[in-house]
């Protein structure tokens, strides 16, 4: 084995010619060649391994031991980021950076200068940017907070603004000693070096190599700059590997994976490969640091430089502590990581590589070309930190898995489509010439024959057929399965992240809870320092009190839907007395259609509303810490605009038309206004129409409300600054004012977005049964989202503190009540909204079938006519009774009209009591209703059984790695122990340890 001539690369030689790498997808299929990284010293010419003997035993070896890079894994995995831009020798190391690489002499120094990114010497890279304004007054608490800022080692740079000199921002910059300090303190995890296998004290070089009966041997000549993790998985069959193998082949056909950005011209990042360790300063020879000034990455030093700022003092006492009481005092303005420069350039990506991690992120993340491809998450982690990738993370993989759902509800969708024409229902229907309905409201709606109603009745056969309940099942299982193997996916994020041991700091205690209880104290049991505390009689007080103010506001939603109910109601009449035809022959849909508006914008009107009262409740429960506020706030919010989405939505599948009573009886409010009947082809129109107009509008305003206007405002701010000070003037502007001059992120964090998803994860699985499209609608909304997110979050705002978590938080229990409440409403729909269960009784008890256990279209001849009732005319009341008389129909007055129900004619001993169809079909409503929820929720306990929350080649990777950290810890400190013996017997100093 040597050495080539540059030192980079070792290539095991056979027969006089040096191994190849094949191309990327077939590198395992000859022997199972996989790669890792070892210690090469650059000037071994020699060695005495026999090649011949490891060559000759790779078919054995092959067969007991595979191991496999997560490179490799991650071709099925949209996580890793092998969709990154970064040009190679653009950037300085492999744990950042976003400048371009350090050229020689003065060149960077000069440039630094003027990128806005480093101090006026152009060496000290700015980590933090505080903004306040010198005609603020609380000049003394921010003096005595620098001061103090420069008592922890943070350097500090102020610089007057360029658009008004009253604005100040104060650069901050963290040196190489604070950041190993505070690194260590808060348990940063950094590239782990391995252990040198071959003899110490002489430089080494990283190669991918195969490991092959002990021995290593290069698969490909490219060098690498940290070892990557090994994954080691048990033996497999010959007969899996053949079929492995032909699937490679046939692979080998197919398109290289449209998905995937170019990951041969542009190639991939890595940090996330190595091996991680809790930064050590003692152990610092341990990790792998080749140019300290980018060894923590940009989010990292401004993550230890937020987490300094929130422990220094700015006054006396013991509460006077933190960035965040100066924020909300006013003190300082604005308080924000810069980004990276700009996210444009004028040179192709491809041919010039990306300027800086933000140009990356906008060229193969936020860009409208990239529509299709995976997310970079490891990217979008390294730049906005893990809260952000690990929302973007379950965004991606729940737009994923409406793949299925949206296939299966087109289908659905379709499969009524095909089926129309062979509709028996539809098709008595449309020829009911001879069936007059009675008017749908008081006095001003006229007879009408049933056959007017032809087209809403094959409409809502395309949503209410046959594969209606298949599909209310399937989605059911879809939203266990869903969460499950979220949490699978979440666990691999968190492993590759370095997520799995990280633990939450334990959190300071929110000012206002301090301010309102300082006079009453207790010790804290983890910090052993005391604390203010609230009393139990107290803290139950403000919960109840709390409480009543969410079932006022509950009750204010129900009262809002009350007023639309009575506009129906009301309008309904006034339409049908409309002097235009078409509004008056369409006067239900024009009620529902105008009613849904109406809806729509009572419901944007009060999540203002909800927003203050959620506010307001929430400060006054008095939460202890932030953590607490959030998770109040977020369930108060969510329960508010949960119920204030939905509740007309609930009433129109569950109450519409149910409580009407019949011709002659009528059920009024008030005693005055008749009750709104469904339509004669049933109430699942009205449903349909419910949802699909408040899903569209819903998710067309959130989009403009989240790009649309920060983009007015961005624009708005850019046009003032040209018409002050010239185009030319504002390129010039360093990145501090840039970005001042863009929308800070929203005040909740990303509240806003999660609540958004959650919602339509809501619309999507409880009324599904009403409206299989809901998951395409929601699939292509998604689409558009993730890269409105990503624009907006790039382009728009400042860059957000890059915050760390474990999972999504409160929001998975949510979804995973919403996942419940879906299996009772959508029983509730297929039960009481639609026709399935009197179609179903009519066919197996009084179709022409009964008794011979069919159910088939032959069998539901007749069931239109069994499904309405006759009404005697005379009956009618004075109020309700019809100004014409239906002569236009026969020539002479109506005697009799129809209705829908289960009644008894008007001349049968009880007139217009219910039948014995009405109770067969009540009883089989009640029985799918019990039967439908107990064998869903068993299929979703037997899934969520069945699948386990941790993968098992994960925990087994997890255990590998710990215990090959413990090795190379063992071996390397073995190293340096060994390497003092030998300086200490070179200067002739010799300890003696032993006892005695």
């Amino acid at each position: 084995m040597e050495a080539s001539s540059s030192g980079s690369s070792i290539s095991a030689v056979t027969g006089g010619k040096a191994k190849t790498h094949q191309p990327e997808g077939r590198e395992d299929l000859q022997v199972n060649q996989l790669e890792t990284q070892i210690w090469i010293k650059p000037d071994i010419q020699k060695t005495d391994v026999d090649f011949s003997e490891i060559l000759n035993a790779i078919q054995e070896i092959a067969k007991d031991v595979n191991i496999f890079f997560d490179e490799l894994e991650g071709v099925n995995s949209p996580s890793k980021d092998d969709d990154s831009l970064l040009h190679h020798g653009n950037l300085t190391s492999t744990s950042d950076d976003a400048s371009r690489l350090e050229v020689v002499g003065e060149e960077v120094p000069d440039k630094n200068k003027t990128n806005g990114l480093y101090f006026r010497d152009g060496k000290c890279r700015i980590d933090y940017i505080l903004v306040y304004r010198k005609s603020n007054p609380q000049t003394e608490k921010r003096e005595v907070f620098e001061r103090n800022i420069r008592a922890e080692g943070i350097q500090m740079e102020k610089e007057s603004s360029l658009t008004n000199s009253d604005i100040i921002f104060v650069k901050l910059h963290a040196p190489w000693e604070v950041l190993g300090k505070y690194a260590e303190l808060m348990n940063v995890r950094m590239p782990f070096r391995p252990f040198n296998p071959f003899n110490a004290g002489a430089p080494c070089i990283l190669v991918r190599c195969c490991f092959l009966n002990g021995h290593f041997i290069e698969i490909n000549g490219r060098s690498r700059r940290s070892r990557r993790k090994i994954y080691y998985l048990h033996r497999r069959y010959k007969f899996m590997n053949r079929i492995e193998k032909q699937i490679s082949r046939f692979r080998g056909w197919l398109p290289r994976k449209p998905m995937k950005l170019d990951k041969e011209t542009l190639p991939d990042l890595e940090e996330n490969d190595c091996y991680t360790a809790p930064f050590s300063q003692q152990r610092i020879h341990h990790f792998i640091i080749h140019n300290k000034d980018t060894f923590f990455n940009n989010a990292t030093r401004s993550r230890i430089v937020h987490h300094i700022l929130q422990r220094v003092k700015y006054e006396e006492g013991k509460n006077k502590i933190g960035l965040n009481r100066l924020l909300s005092n006013g003190s300082y303005e604005a308080a924000f990581p810069l980004h990276e420069g700009s996210y444009r350039s004028k040179n192709s990506i491809r041919t010039h590589g990306a300027e800086n991690h933000r140009h990356l992120l906008y060229e193969c993340w936020a860009s409208w070309g990239v529509w299709y491809k995976y997310q970079p998450l490891d990217l979008v982690r390294r730049y906005f930190g893990e809260k952000i990738g690990l929302y973007f993370a379950w965004l991606g993989w729940y737009t994923g898995m409406l793949f299925p759902a949206a296939f299966i509800g087109l289908f659905v969708f379709l499969y009524g489509v095909t089926t129309l024409n062979h509709c028996q229902v539809s098709k008595e229907v449309c020829q009911a010439t001879d069936i007059i309905m009675c008017p749908i409201c008081d006095k001003y709606c006229p007879f009408m024959r049933l056959s007017d109603s032809c087209v809403y009745a094959k409409v809502t056969h395309l949503f209410d057929n046959g594969a209606t309940v298949f599909f209310a099942v399937f989605m059911a299982v879809w939203a266990t399965v869903f969460l499950e193997f979220w949490k699978r996916r979440r666990a691999v994020i968190a492993y590759d992240w370095d997520l799995i041991d990280w633990e939450e700091e334990e959190e300071e205690i929110r000012p206002q809870f301090e301010a309102k209880y300082s006079k009453k104290e207790r010790m804290n049991p983890i910090s052993g320092k005391p604390e203010p505390y609230q009393a139990f009689a107290d803290k139950c007080s403000r919960l109840i009190v709390s409480a009543s103010g969410i079932f006022f506001m509950i009750c204010v939603v129900i009262a809002a839907v009350f007023g639309i109910v009575i506009y129906r109601v009301v309008t309904v009449s006034t339409f049908a007395a409309f002097k235009w035809a078409l509004i008056r022959n369409n006067s239900q849909v024009a009620t529902t259609g105008t009613a849904v508006c109406i809806n729509f914008c009572i419901i944007m009107l009060l999540n203002v509303l909800y927003e203050k009262v959620a506010l307001f409740l929430t400060n006054l429960e008095q939460p202890r810490t932030e953590s607490e506020w959030e998770n109040s706030f977020t369930l108060k919010m969510f329960l508010f605009q949960f119920v204030n989405l939905n509740s007309s939505t609930f009433y129109i599948a569950f109450f519409l038309g149910r409580f009407t009573g019949h011709p002659g009886a009528y059920l009024r409010l008030i005693n005055r206004w008749r009750l709104e009947e469904c339509h004669p082809s049933g109430c699942l129109i009205d449903l349909c129409m419910q949802m699909g107009i408040i899903m569209v509008l819903k998710q067309t305003w959130n989009n403009f409300m989240e790009l649309g206007y920060p983009l007015i405002q961005n624009w708005w701010t850019r046009r003032k600054l040209r018409q002050e000070y010239g185009t030319q003037r504002k390129t010039s502007f360093p990145q501090w004012e840039k970005d001042y001059n863009l929308q800070p992120m929203n005040a909740y964090g990303l509240f806003d977005e999660y609540l958004e998803m959650i919602l339509q994860f809501g619309f999507t699985t409880i009324f599904v049964a009403a409206f299989p499209l809901a998951p395409l609608l929601a699939l292509l909304n998604n689409i558009i989202e993730i890269r409105l997110d990503a624009y907006k979050f790039v382009t728009q705002w400042r860059r957000p503190l890059a915050s760390r978590a474990k999972d999504i938080g409160i929001w998975y229990g949510i979804l995973e009540g919403i996942g419940i409440l879906s299996v009772i409403t959508n029983a509730f729909v297929i039960a009481v909204t639609s026709d399935f269960i009197p179609r179903l009784v009519y066919a197996y008890k009084y179709g022409p079938c009964a008794g011979q256990g069919e159910a088939g279209q032959k069998c539901m001849v007749g069931y239109v006519n069994a499904s309405l009732s006759v009404f005697l005319v005379s009956d009618f009341e004075n109020r309700s009774e019809p100004t014409s008389n239906g002569s236009e129909f026969s020539g002479s007055p109506l005697k009799y009209c129809r209705y829908r129900d289960y009644r008894d004619p008007p001349h049968s001993p009880v007139p217009y009591g219910y039948t014995l169809q009405f109770w067969h079909v009540l009883a089989a409503r009640l029985a799918f209703i019990i039967v439908f929820e107990h064998l869903v929720f068993c299929i979703k306990h037997l899934i969520s059984y069945l699948i386990p929350d941790l993968p098992k080649d994960l925990r087994d990777r997890m255990r590998r790695e710990k215990y090959l950290i413990q090795e190379m810890m063992y071996e390397a400190e073995l190293e340096r122990l060994q390497k003092e013996r030998k300086e200490r017997k070179k200067n002739g100093k010799s300890y003696h340890n032993e006892w005695p």
